[in-house]
């Protein structure tokens, strides 16, 4: 197998790694493959968008989730390096209300599975960096929601020692307890 699968603490949400083949030329890994997601992180899944985002250092974006047409996301980036934070928003989970945070960079070529009923958000902590990500359902924009990224009642450790740059709608995000979320 090309990749190394970890649940986190959050054990739906998963940390993927692949196998990356480097000497004097560079590198090569191969970034998705549909066998081994299907066998070693989550059975049945198909992803049907693929998305990329170019953010400057301090911007935080998220916590964003989508109330129908929930997606389940396969995040990576490939400049630079970000916090990236899943939220468990199903109620009837055990782990309602927490969350998990992973760096994820260029460098270390981690991959995170977010799956559907989970809100996503990331910082950006280098200079610049482009997040590219995988979902198992189209983007919606009546159905999408935000809890706001600072929420005590989640209590993220944010890697940061400055206040992030929001877009107008995740500023306006809603506290956990105000927000709609899976059954």
């Amino acid at each position: 197998m090309a990749i190394t699968v970890t649940a986190t603490a959050l054990p739906e949400v998963k940390i993927i790694e692949p196998k990356v083949f480097g000497d004097a030329r560079g590198y090569f890994y191969e970034s998705f493959n549909g066998r081994e997601f299907e066998q070693l992180v989550e059975p049945g899944v198909v992803f049907v968008q693929d998305n990329h985002s170019r953010s400057a250092k301090g911007v935080l974006r998220g916590l964003h989730y989508q109330i129908l047409h929930a997606q389940g996301k396969l995040v990576r980036v490939v400049e630079g390096e970000v916090f990236d934070v899943a939220v468990d928003l199903r109620r009837s989970s055990p782990n309602f209300g927490k969350w998990v945070g992973v760096h994820l960079s260029a460098e270390n070529h981690r991959q995170l599975w977010v799956p559907p009923g989970f809100a996503h958000g990331f910082v950006v902590l280098s200079e610049s960096a482009q997040f590219l990500y995988k979902t198992t359902d189209y983007w919606f924009p009546e159905h999408e929601r935000s809890v706001v990224w600072n929420d005590a009642d989640i209590g993220i450790e944010w890697p940061i020692d400055f206040e992030p740059l929001l877009a107008a709608k995740d500023a306006a995000g809603k506290k956990l307890a105000e927000a709609e979320v899976y059954a």
